[in-house]
């Protein structure tokens, strides 16, 4: 393309055939008034309208050498035609303003001079400077005003007005950084005036003369909730990830560990519960590390059955190795960095996407919830008839049962229970969703918001949603991996059973296994925090919380069996992942290095 063009302006035209005419009228007359003829273009970004714009746009290309028309056929929101039309422009220094017109054209020259003399890398109109000009209706200037404090709050910005539709940047310095720039709609050029500060641009913000026209495109409910979610989004990506290093986050959680096993000094005594651990029974704790053993091996299974619905077909052998290898690399890495661990093994030995992998972790995660769901109702059902409900409910409503620590306890049964019916909920509108076939995901997610960050995650949840209708979608496939979920997670709170009756507890066995269900699941919750590798800390904690909230269990005695219950299953699964890691040529630092994070969900 040729260079002999200094200037691009860009008008982002959507739905404005009233209005096109005369704002190219209005650009043109303006630059022919400081750029001398063949300087500069006029590039009317047509974005996927439903009027007649396009029909006038190539009018106006036609009628006029200096304009030029670019179509969308489909909608790429403001920031995505803005993109586009950059991309196909001649000029050294890019400009755009709304094509409303609301800002003062007398201002025009020196936008485009602040950066084409070389001044400024990126220049941009303000409304909020003491010395501006601006008729802001209070439904429009109080938002304006909270949205661009918060931007300066959390975003570290110099600047007064980021959304002010009157902006020229010098082409290097905006193609520099495009590629950092995730939104595509109303967020985009507050992202991009945040990114080239934070990349040292040299960025100039003038006062300028501003009248509004019309109605304004953005929805205050939507639009407002959306740029919400991407200045925290921005915030994250600025600010807080690039401090998150395994390093910080392995520190961080093992400081939390430490403090809180120094905080449990203060009630127990460690004496006390090392001499309990020394009392235990040893061959019920093998027993124990038997019957877990036996859980593997289903895990494996589960796995290939979950693949074979999406079309992978492996055998259950390899995967109940990459399972192993995964869990230790969660008790080794802090964040669950082991889910990574696992799609990268399917990944480099079969060959199987990372989407697909995520995906089908998902999915076995949904299962793990279906089956404590199932497994709750089917336990407070064995409580009732076995007449051990009463204890339960006494625990539950700060009456607690002799020997227990009521009030944390109980604290922990009101978080578990939150738990839990967030969960149960989640469940359930995923299975009635799956079940219609029926996509109810994007609606509902563009009543809140349709800037790019929200279809983002509205393609990620439709992948989920996706991969469980096609589980639930085929009922022998849905049976078999929901039987075997629950013959894992019941051998799982057998374990801790087992554990319990090594240390001998004396409790009645309907009241020892409602217990000990609740003490299992909600301390398998609180590992999911990213904590600590593994849940260290955070299972023995939950668990001891819940066994002394609901039996007359001691806390010490609770405590010794969460954490022998917790090495058993932990020393089962690490020599399980070392035995794997050299049967399959598998390297644990490697695979956590070249794994990718969780969050991708895009073209593999």
């Amino acid at each position: 393309m040729s260079r002999a063009v200094e200037v691009s302006v860009v008008l982002p035209a959507y739905n404005e055939a009233d209005t096109i005419t005369e704002t190219v009228g209005t650009t043109l007359s303006t630059l022919e008034s400081f750029l001398p003829a063949g300087a500069f273009e006029v590039i009317i970004a047509e974005d996927g309208c439903a009027d007649r714009t396009p029909e006038i746009a190539t009018e106006l290309a036609a009628t006029h050498a200096a304009v030029r028309h670019i179509h969308s056929d489909k909608r790429l929101g403001r920031g995505g035609a803005l993109e586009y039309a950059f991309e196909e422009s001649n000029g050294e220094t890019l400009v755009y303003f709304d094509t409303d017109l609301a800002t003062d054209m007398g201002h025009l020259e020196e936008l485009v001079e602040s950066v084409r003399s070389g001044e400024y890398d990126v220049a941009t109109g303000s409304r909020w400077l003491s010395n501006s000009e601006a008729d802001r209706p209070a439904k429009r200037g109080l938002p304006s005003l909270g949205y661009n404090s918060l931007v300066r709050l959390f975003l570290r910005s110099n600047l007064r007005d980021h959304q002010c539709g009157f902006k020229a940047f010098d082409r290097v310095a905006l193609f520099s950084l495009l590629d950092d720039v995730e939104d595509e709609h109303w967020f985009w050029d507050t992202e991009l005036l945040v990114r080239a500060q934070r990349a040292g641009y040299r960025v100039k913000e003038f006062p300028v003369r501003w009248t509004p026209k019309g109605d304004s495109k953005v929805d205050i409910v939507r639009d407002v909730f959306g740029m919400g979610s991407q200045i925290l989004r921005t915030w994250w990506q600025l600010s807080v990830s690039p401090r998150i290093t395994r390093t910080v986050t392995l520190t961080a959680g093992s400081i939390l560990v430490f403090l809180s096993l120094a905080l449990m000094t203060l009630y127990l005594d460690p004496s006390e519960v090392l001499d309990s651990m020394a009392d235990a029974n040893r061959l019920y704790i093998l027993a124990a590390a038997v019957v877990y053993l036996l859980s593997w091996p289903l895990r494996g299974l589960r796995y290939r059955d979950i693949l074979a619905t999406i079309g992978y077909h492996e055998r259950w052998d390899f995967l109940t190795g990459a399972v192993f290898i995964s869990q230790t690399g969660n008790l080794v890495f802090p964040a669950r960095a082991g889910d990574a661990v696992r799609a990268y093994i399917v990944k480099a030995r079969r060959d199987i996407p990372y989407p697909s992998g995520f995906a089908s972790l998902a999915v076995e995660r949904v299962y793990d919830l279906l089956t404590i769901t199932f497994m709750a109702g089917v336990v407070l059902l064995w409580l009732a008839l076995t007449g051990s409900l009463g204890e339960l409910e006494a625990a539950l409503v700060g009456d607690p049962v002799q020997g227990s620590e009521g009030e944390s306890g109980q604290t922990a049964l009101v978080v578990a229970a939150g738990v839990g019916l967030a969960a149960v909920a989640a469940v359930v509108l995923i299975v009635y969703t799956a079940q219609r076939d029926r996509n109810y995901v994007r609606p509902a997610v563009r009543r809140l918001s349709s800037d790019s960050y929200a279809e983002y995650v509205a393609g990620v949840i439709e992948q989920f949603v996706g991969d469980i209708q096609t589980v639930a979608q085929d009922r022998t496939a849905f049976t078999r991996v929901g039987v075997t979920s629950l013959v894992i997670w019941i051998l799982d709170v057998v374990v801790g059973i087992i554990v319990l009756l090594a240390f001998g507890v004396d409790v009645s066995l309907a009241l020892l296994v409602g217990a000990g269900f609740f003490a299992v699941s909600v301390g398998n919750l609180a590992k999911v925090l990213p904590l600590s590798p593994g849940g260290i800390g955070l299972y023995e904690g939950a668990f001891t919380l819940l066994i002394v909230a609901l039996t007359p269990i001691g806390a010490v005695v609770a405590l010794s069996a969460a954490i022998v219950d917790h090495a058993v299953k932990n020393v089962v699964t690490i020599l399980g992942g070392f035995l794997s890691m050299a049967l399959l040529n598998v390297s644990l630092t490697t695979a956590v290095e070249e794994s990718p994070e969780t969050d991708i969900v895009q073209n593999d």
